[in-house]
């Protein structure tokens, strides 16, 4: 079986060693090292490779933002989880548009480090239920019509007719019975087209569809 290799960057050992001594008992996950610093971090995906990097945002030398925009400068499509302190919406949008595929906030990374990994290596976004509370919490109050969003936006570019009236109405936080109801179709039908939309934008449920619309630019 093929291990996922993961390397570490925080500017504390105390959390790196923690942080491994979970990975320690995953025979799927290996760690192939570890950075105190951005620039250690670069310096080593220069010349080594991992499926994972887990970043601390707050280093020394190079922050994790600059890490991210170096990555996204130089064409290097490293997957991504953020770790931080800090769980501020907009900083997760920032972290989200520069490429990163999922974030932790410290104080929960033990018990969602291994989920976190096994997900965001499956092509998956990786966001704790705090944090995820926050996103939709953000999307619905900001979101003041659906309709407002351009027809021709990427959002929409793969999607069918029917699943973005679907959309719409999910994300006014209607149920499939309420769907169903609006627009004259079985709720069969509109679980149809809410496990397609999931499938299309390779996101989990309706919180995924928030982060999604927030990654670009939508809200």
């Amino acid at each position: 079986m093929r291990k996922i290799k993961v390397h570490i960057a925080d500017d504390h050992q105390l959390l790196i060693d923690g942080i491994e001594a979970v990975l320690s008992s995953e025979e799927n996950i290996e760690v192939v090292g570890s950075s105190l610093n951005g620039e250690d971090v670069l310096n080593w995906f220069a010349s080594n490779e991992a499926d994972i990097l887990i970043l601390d945002i707050n280093m020394p030398k190079i922050d994790g933002i600059a890490v991210l925009q170096s990555f996204l400068k130089n064409g290097i499509q490293q997957k991504v989880i953020v770790l931080s302190s800090y769980d501020d919406t907009k900083l997760i949008k920032e972290v989200l548009k520069i490429g990163a595929s999922g974030f932790l906030a410290k104080k929960c990374a033990g018990e969602h480090i291994v989920e976190a990994i096994n997900d965001v290596y499956c092509d998956k976004q990786y966001f704790s239920e705090s944090i995820k509370d926050k996103l939709l919490s953000t999307f619905t109050n900001n979101l003041s019509s659906i309709d407002e969003i351009p027809k021709g936006s990427s959002f929409f570019s793969s999607l069918t007719p029917r699943e973005t009236d679907v959309l719409k109405l999910i994300c006014k936080q209607f149920n499939s019975k309420e769907i169903s109801i609006a627009l004259h179709i079985s709720t069969n039908t509109v679980e149809t087209h809410r496990k397609n939309l999931i499938n299309k934008l390779k996101v989990k449920n309706v919180v995924g569809l928030a982060i999604y619309a927030m990654k670009n630019n939508i809200v």
